[in-house]
């Protein structure tokens, strides 16, 4: 069972969400909180395997939250849940290791099949989320140039984030260790520019043919 914390500030919501995880046997909802600096310290205690954040709440935004999540070494999938579409919020939640980005104008069941499909290592994007990523993500100059530059085992590592596996999935499918599947990652965000996991699997998904020919001349 997948156990769930909500970090929200509006009541009504969090009690929509709450309802709809309680009526599914493979979700557990374990916490649930008005703010930032709460849903940070609830989260440390629980440790929960997936978080929701909401984006627009004070005194700590979601792009505080996630980072201050991070800075705590919670381990749990962070994913936003909100009603922003901005290009710029969606870049920075990305940015900041947001595990997916979904609008809350999504249909209720669709929310518990997100959920699950992230806790099965995938990134969840609602579709225009991904479409606002391909287009600032299309292929950069620097990606395309370099790509031809990755090791054997560095696309095959960026090939498997973009089919949204964990570390520790990457780690158990090529046969090494996590801390190496880390600096893979490292060096091939490095050479391509790119900022964060998140960011490489989009660019990987929204240009396959580029890196895909560089490992057929590997």
């Amino acid at each position: 069972m997948s156990r769930i914390l909500l970090i929200d500030d509006h009541p009504l919501f969090r009690k929509g969400v709450a309802q709809l995880v309680h009526a599914d046997d493979a979700l557990e909802l374990v916490g649930e909180a008005s703010d930032g600096p709460s849903g940070v310290a609830m989260a440390m205690t629980l440790q929960p395997d997936l978080i929701l954040i909401d984006l627009n709440m004070k005194p700590m935004n979601g792009i505080a939250v996630l980072r201050a999540l991070r800075a705590a070494g919670v381990q749990g999938r962070c994913v936003m849940l909100t009603v922003s579409d901005d290009e710029r919020d969606v870049l920075e939640a990305m940015r900041a290791g947001a595990a997916g980005y979904l609008l809350k104008d999504l249909e209720p069941e669709e929310l518990c099949l997100r959920i699950k499909q992230s806790m099965g290592g995938a990134v969840v994007l609602e579709q225009s989320v991904a479409g606002l990523l391909a287009k600032a993500l299309n292929a950069p100059p620097a990606a395309s140039a370099v790509v031809g530059e990755l090791t054997e085992r560095e696309r095959e590592t960026l090939m498997l984030l973009a089919d949204g596996r964990s570390n520790k999935e990457i780690a158990r499918l090529l046969g090494i260790s996590d801390a190496t599947v880390k600096v893979h990652i490292k060096n091939l965000l490095r050479k391509l520019s790119l900022k964060s996991r998140l960011e490489a699997a989009v660019w990987a998904l929204q240009n396959p043919r580029s890196w895909a020919q560089g490992r057929l001349r590997s």
